[in-house]
C-alpha cells in the first residue's frame, strides 16, 4: 500500500500518535507524517503510506494555511493557550490599532522561536529547558507570510487566518503582535486548515477512519505524485520504461524528449506511471534526465 491520506488530526493527539494510529488500521510499519502539528492543535496532517514516505519531505517544505484566534491582554509563557498566564494588561486597543498591526505582518517577517518548541539548543529540545525554568539565547528565523487576514474582532479576542512558510509560529505571531500593540497577546485557539493542496474539506477523521474497512479506506488513499503535483511533468516514451525504471539516464535530446527547462526537479511518467523525481544534468553538451527517487509501484 502506497499514497497519502489526508488526515484530520484532533486536539489531544500527537503527530507520532496520528501515525501510530494509522500503522494499527493498516498493519504497515512504514508510515510518516509530514511536519509536527502541535497537540493541542487540530487540523490538516496527511500521513504518508510506503513508498510516499519518500516525497513527505515535499510536504514538509511546503506552505500552510490557518485560523486562529489572538487573545489580548495576557501573556502565557508557552504563547498559546496551554501555557501558565505570565502577564496582564487592561489597555484597551481600538479596532483600527489592531488593523494597522496585523497590515505590518505581511511578506517576510523574522521571528524568535518560542522556548516551548521542540527546536534543539546543544542537543536538547527548547521545551525541556524550558521545563526546567531556564531560557536560553535563540536566533531570529526568517519566515514568510503571503497572506494574513483578519476575520472578525470581537472585544479582545481576533479571529485571523494566516497563509505561511514552513517554520512559521503562529503563537509567536500572535505574542509578537500584542507586543506592538503595547499589550500582550497569546494564541488561544489555531486549526490548520491546508498543507499545499491537501485541504480541511478533503481530510477524513480518527472516527471515520476507525469505523469503515481496510477496503473502503483504500479509496481515500492519494496517489503520491499528488504530493508533488506543482513540479513540472516529463513524459516518456514506452520503449524507454526499462531503462528509467533501473535508474538509467536518459538522454533527453537524441529520444527527442518536450520538456520545460530551468526546473530543479520534474514528476517523471512513463507507460502512464508515476516514475518518481528527476533531475536535468548536461554531460557532453546533451541533456539527461537522471532520477533522483524512483518510485514505482
Amino acid at each position: 500500500m502506497n499514497g497519502i491520506i489526508n488526515f484530520f488530526k484532533p486536539k489531544g493527539m500527537t503527530s507520532h500518535g496520528a501515525v501510530n494510529f494509522l500503522r494499527r488500521k493498516l498493519n504497515i510499519r512504514r508510515i510518516g507524517h509530514t511536519g509536527t502539528l502541535d497537540p493541542n492543535v487540530s487540523g490538516v496532517l496527511p500521513l504518508c503510506i510506503g513508498k510516499a514516505t519518500r516525497v513527505s519531505e515535499y510536504l514538509l517544505d511546503s506552505d500552510k494555511e490557518y485560523i486562529g484566534e489572538l487573545t489580548l491582554g495576557v501573556e502565557t509563557e508557552s504563547q498559546d493557550m496551554e501555557g501558565d498566564i505570565v502577564n496582564k494588561s487592561d489597555l484597551i486597543v481600538s479596532e483600527k490599532e489592531i488593523r494597522e498591526v496585523f497590515a505590518n505582518y505581511i511578506g517576510e517577517i523574522y521571528q524568535i522561536p518560542p522556548m516551548y518548541s521542540a527546536l534543539k539548543h546543544k542537543g536538547q529540545k527548547l521545551y525541556e529547558i524550558a521545563r526546567e525554568g531556564k531560557e536560553v539565547e535563540r536566533k531570529k528565523r526568517k519566515v514568510y507570510l503571503y497572506e494574513n487576514e483578519i476575520l472578525n474582532i470581537t472585544g479582545n479576542k481576533v479571529l485571523f487566518r494566516t497563509k505561511c512558510s514552513k517554520g512559521t509560529y503562529i503563537r509567536t505571531l500572535c505574542h509578537d503582535i500584542g507586543k506592538e500593540l503595547g499589550t500582550y497577546g497569546y494564541m488561544s485557539y489555531l486549526i490548520r486548515t491546508k498543507v499545499d493542496s491537501f485541504s480541511l474539506e478533503d481530510s477524513i477523521g480518527k472516527e471515520f477512519i476507525e469505523s469503515i474497512s481496510l477496503d473502503n479506506l483504500n479509496k481515500y488513499i492519494i496517489p503520491m505524485d499528488y504530493a508533488v503535483k506543482n513540479f513540472e511533468k516529463i513524459e516518456l516514451k514506452e520503449d524507454l520504461f526499462f531503462e528509467i525504471s533501473n535508474g538509467s539516464q536518459i538522454n533527453l535530446d537524441i529520444n527527442n524528449i518536450n520538456y520545460s527547462k530551468g526546473f530543479d526537479e520534474y514528476r517523471v511518467y512513463c507507460k502512464n506511471k508515476f516514475v518518481g523525481i528527476g533531475i536535468i544534468i548536461n554531460k557532453n553538451s546533451f541533456n539527461y534526465l537522471k532520477m533522483k527517487k524512483v518510485l514505482l509501484t
